[in-house]
């Protein structure tokens, strides 16, 4: 999977994340979800469901969720299911998967494009939603999020035409 990311673009950075609840002292709350490390975790705090919102500015185009768990050291903690979903909006919100987990140890890859025909996820809002834990658990922990788009050839996107003739002109120099 590693060298597939290097095919993708990571837009973790540009949106704007929440979560429903973390509990209060230093370093539980939403930044630990981003900060690159799988000893940090964002650690909720209240009833399940527990959620990350994660809000683009413009409609993105996304291809691939990756969340990292660690069973071995959270137990109870570590979800067990976990629904992802996405739309434009938290008003309008619908589920793209359902995941059941086994204990899951790094990272858990959602591939977000459609079944059918392939194409990237649009969305201006993504929702994971955790709806249980492991071992009955109240709390949870998630350590790392990452969100992935596909990566652009800026200058053939933007061409209408790409044979190499026109291709050859297409640049002043």
């Amino acid at each position: 999977m590693e060298s597939d990311l290097n095919q993708l673009r990571n837009v973790t950075s540009i949106g704007t994340w929440s979560v429903s609840s973390h509990k209060s002292g230093g370093g539980f709350g939403v930044e630990a979800l981003r900060d690159g490390s799988p000893d940090s975790f964002w650690q909720s705090d209240g009833p399940q469901p527990h959620f990350v919102n994660i809000n683009f500015l413009r409609k993105t185009e996304l291809q691939l969720l990756r969340i990292y768990m660690d069973y071995r050291q959270d137990e109870s903690y570590c979800p067990s299911r976990i629904s992802v979903r996405a739309g434009s909006t938290l008003q309008d919100v619908q589920e793209l998967h359902l995941l059941e987990l086994e204990e899951p140890s790094g990272w858990t890859n959602v591939d977000l494009r459609d079944e059918t025909t392939g194409h990237p996820l649009q969305a201006h809002f993504v929702q994971i939603a955790i709806l249980a834990n492991h071992q009955n658990g109240k709390d949870t922990h998630i350590r790392q999020v990452q969100l992935y788009a596909p990566l652009k050839n800026s200058v053939l996107e933007e061409i209408p035409f790409s044979t190499t003739e026109f291709l050859m002109y297409s640049m002043i120099r």
